[in-house]
C-alpha cells in the first residue's frame, strides 16, 4: 500500500507556535501544514532551533499551537478535553526520548508494564505484555534489572518497549540516538525500522542525526520554523 493510500493519523494545518524569552516573542513554528499517515517512518530534520521538537510536541499533544489546527485521526485537538488528550497519549501514542525517561526504582519489566497498568489492565496481562515486548527488543534476560544496571542502548530498548506497550498507532522519538554511540545507535534504528515493518506502527522522529535521516522513508526538513522540503522516498 502506498503511503498516500493509508489513513491520516495526524495533521497540522497552518500551525504557529511562539515562546516568550524575556520581553521578546520568539517564533518556533511558522505556518506549518503536514500530514502523517498510518505506518509511515518519518524524520523531521533541521538544525538546533529549527522547530523540530516543538512540532513533535504539537503533534503529540504535549503542547498546543497559538494558531492553526492539530488533528488526531480527524479529531480537532482544541475541541478535546485534557482527559481526552491524556487518553489519546496513553492509548494511541508512544514516546521515546533521548534521556530515556525510565523510572529508576522499577525493573525493566515494571517500566514497560507501567503504561499498561495506566490503561487499567490486570497484573498478569501487564507482565505478559512487558515480557513479550522485552523479548522483541532483545532484552528477555533483563526483565528484573533496573535501569541503572543497563547500558545506554539497553535503556533505550526498554524505552522503545514501553512506548509500544499499549499498541500505539504512532511512536514519537525525540533525538533517540543523541546519547548513544554509533554502533548502538545503528542497532536501535534498525530495531525501530524492523518494528515499523513488522507491526505497522508509525514512527515520527525529531532529529539532526544523518543516520536517522538515512533510514527514513520520508524526510521533512525545517528551517526557522518553516517546512523547507518534504521528500518521500522508497526503500
Amino acid at each position: 500500500m502506498q503511503a498516500t493510500d493509508r489513513p491520516t493519523l495526524l495533521s497540522a494545518r497552518s500551525v504557529f507556535r511562539s515562546y516568550r524569552l524575556g520581553a521578546a516573542l520568539v517564533p518556533a513554528i511558522r505556518d506549518v501544514s503536514l500530514e502523517i499517515r498510518s505506518g509511515e517512518f518519518v524524520a523531521i530534520q533541521g538544525p538546533s532551533g529549527s522547530g523540530k521538537t516543538t512540532l513533535l510536541n504539537l503533534l503529540g499533544l504535549l503542547d498546543a499551537p497559538d494558531a492553526g489546527e492539530i488533528r488526531v485521526e480527524e479529531r480537532e485537538a482544541s475541541e478535546l478535553s485534557e482527559n481526552a488528550k491524556s487518553d489519546l497519549r496513553r492509548d494511541r501514542f508512544g514516546f521515546v526520548f533521548q534521556t530515556f525517561n525510565l523510572i529508576p526504582v522499577l525493573s525493566a519489566e515494571e517500566n514497560v508494564a507501567y503504561p499498561v497498568g495506566l490503561a487499567g489492565k490486570p497484573a498478569p496481562e501487564r507482565r505478559a505484555r512487558a515480557r513479550e515486548l522485552l523479548a522483541a527488543v532483545g532484552l528477555a534476560e533483563k526483565t528484573h534489572v533496573r535501569p541503572d544496571l543497563l547500558s545506554g542502548g539497553q535503556r533505550q530498548r526498554v524505552a522503545i518497549a514501553r512506548a509500544l506497550a499499549n499498541r500505539p498507532a504512532v511512536v514519537f522519538a525525540d533525538e533517540p540516538t543523541a546519547n548513544l554511540d554509533s554502533k548502538t545507535a545503528d542497532e536501535i534504528l534498525d530495531l525501530m525500522r524492523a518494528l515499523n515493518e513488522d507491526s505497522g506502527v508509525a514512527f515520527l522522529f525529531a532529529t539532526h542525526d544523518p543516520r536517522v535521516v538515512a533510514r527514513a522513508r520520508r524526510v521533512v526538513s525545517l528551517t526557522d520554523g518553516r517546512v523547507e522540503s518534504d521528500t518521500v522516498r522508497g526503500g
